[in-house]
């Protein structure tokens, strides 16, 4: 029985083989017209190669200028935005190079960077409970239930100082440069740390949101950051603590941003999801 698409593919495969076959005499029967060909495309390909090196290097001119001019910009943009306030900085998990960050952002605003802690990856109910005798703390080793509510005092605390927080803090915090109390705003930076037992991070995860809740309650201005690299993004879970953030803060648009957000702008901000590069509003009050 005829059958048309087996026709149709003979054809098709006797056409392209005449087409291989001419390009191959055309190939064989005229060597200079190939080399000619050859040449051609090189020198065509070195001027692209030449152009596209001149571009390159034109460009990274132009980027050097460019920071140049931010980096000098920058001192201008935020001079004075934070004179006389206070900051803390409140790190959920390690990462070495978030304070000198911070400060830098800081460092042209007037404000001064007053306490540097880092809560510890883990949960020590039982050491808690021993430093927080005479306390309703005291029982958090028989009822975690009350970890939430410790959280929020020990944020409250590092905010407005008091008793507690100096009674349980090497159980709490890995270290401490500064001293708590006294604050008008704070920095918050939260690592993908987790521990690895799943009670343990359950309870971390407690405490973490306790704290968080206990800094917004004494109605100070409270942002999130993280840099442009952080991943998986802590931005949503800014979001969720009712916490401004910024998620370039290893950027000058990220530091300007974070300035005007202690100063009092609200949002989300950086190169993240969509969100505005800056507040919409970033010049400062007239005299």
């Amino acid at each position: 029985m005829f059958d048309f698409r087996y026709h149709a593919l003979s054809l098709t495969a006797v056409f392209l083989a005449l087409v291989v076959g001419l390009l191959l005499g055309v190939a064989i029967g005229d060597k200079e017209l190939v080399s000619s060909a050859k040449n051609d495309l090189r020198d065509s390909l070195r001027r692209d190669v030449i152009k596209a090196n001149g571009e390159r290097d034109d460009a990274r001119v132009e980027l050097r200028e460019q920071e140049e001019f931010v980096e000098r910009s920058y001192p201008i943009l935020t001079g004075g935005e934070l004179r006389g306030r206070r900051i803390g900085l409140v790190m959920l998990g390690d990462n070495d190079d978030v304070p000198k960050l911070v400060n830098d952002a800081l460092e042209p605003t007037g404000a001064d960077l007053k306490v540097v802690t880092v809560v510890r990856p883990g949960v020590d109910l039982g050491g808690i409970a021993e430093r927080a005798k005479e306390t309703r703390y005291e029982a958090l080793a028989r009822d975690d239930e009350l970890l939430k509510k410790f959280g929020e005092r020990i944020g409250f605390q590092m905010v407005e100082g008091g008793k507690l927080i100096g009674s349980v803090r090497t159980k709490v915090l890995r270290s401490l440069s500064g001293s708590f109390g006294e604050l008008d705003g704070v920095v918050v930076m939260r690592s993908g740390e987790k521990p690895k037992d799943p009670q343990t991070a359950e309870r971390l995860a407690t405490l973490q949101e306790g704290i968080v809740d206990g800094l917004v309650s004494t109605g100070v201005t409270v942002a999130g950051i993280e840099t442009r690299s952080t991943d998986p993004s802590h931005v949503d879970w800014y979001r969720d603590q009712e916490m401004s953030s910024v998620d370039n803060i290893d950027e000058f648009a990220g530091r300007a941003a974070l300035v005007f957000v202690l100063a009092g702008a609200d949002g989300a901000f950086g190169r993240k999801d969509g969100v505005p590069l800056l507040p919409p509003v970033v010049g400062r009050d007239g005299p």
